[in-house]
């Protein structure tokens, strides 16, 4: 499927995979459904090819991954933004609702699930991607590839580890001494750059953990893609209830 027919099916199936919550406000309100927000910059998302992939960064790496390929950003280093729900007590920790990029100064008019081509024809009101190791991460096509390669050197090299627990385990935690605002001492996020090159992969913590998330482009008003959001927790459906209810 070429580019173009990719973008005709997008105009079919445009009503079904549109977002149905105001993701520009999650970035710009201090404030939705009594919970207060905070913006967090996370550091460097490189994308060299500007094929993005969005996953859990423990469990789905395979050379063979999909990624958004039929639709490209202009290739660059970008930084990851999450949408942070303040904790109101002292028992709760923060919550991630929200972690785009952006490549444009542009505000998104719309928003549109971002979608492998095999999935768009099949597309229904929601598709997310799997996380079962309660983080998720953003990199690009090539970054990927320098991934899977360092891995089967790292892999190779300690027959009897575990990456998430032996190798990224550590590093969250050190993450957390040096940025410990909205982590917890485990660690919630890390801009890890790939050994032996200059690839930042930004890893971040999945909402409430273990699920299928949605991935969206934002598009401006002249139809260039200017956004990707991973799209968390929905703040009113989750933190509005009791308000609702009454």
């Amino acid at each position: 499927m070429s580019t173009k027919e990719w973008l005709e099916q997008l105009e079919k199936q445009k009503e079904k995979i549109a977002c149905p919550v105001d993701l520009n406000a999650y970035f710009e309100s201090s404030e939705i459904a009594g919970r207060k927000l905070e913006v967090m910059d996370i550091g460097a998302c490189d994308l060299p090819s500007g094929k993005i992939l969005v996953c859990d960064p423990f469990t789905s790496f395979i050379k063979e991954f999909s990624s958004f390929s039929l639709l490209t950003v202009p290739s660059g280093t970008y930084h990851a933004e999450v949408c942070v729900v303040k904790p109101e007590e002292i028992y709760e920790c923060a919550r991630y609702a929200a972690v785009r990029l952006r490549f444009s100064d542009n505000r998104p008019m719309y928003f549109y699930q971002a979608l492998t081509e095999e999935v768009l024809e099949q597309a229904t009101t929601f598709f997310g991607f799997g996380v079962e190791c309660g983080m998720a991460c953003i990199l690009d096509k090539k970054v990927h590839l320098a991934y899977c390669n360092w891995l089967e050197k790292w892999e190779k090299e300690h027959p009897n580890a575990n990456k998430a627990e032996d190798y990224f385990a550590p590093l969250l935690k050190e993450s957390y001494k040096m940025f410990p605002k909205f982590q917890r001492d485990f660690g919630d996020w890390l801009n890890w750059k790939i050994p032996d090159t200059d690839y930042h992969i930004p890893i971040f913590t999945s909402g409430f953990g273990d699920g299928y998330y949605p991935v969206y482009w934002g598009f401006d008003k002249n139809g260039e893609i200017c956004q990707l959001v991973i799209h968390f927790i929905d703040i009113v459906q989750i933190f509005g209830e009791d308000d609702e209810k009454e």
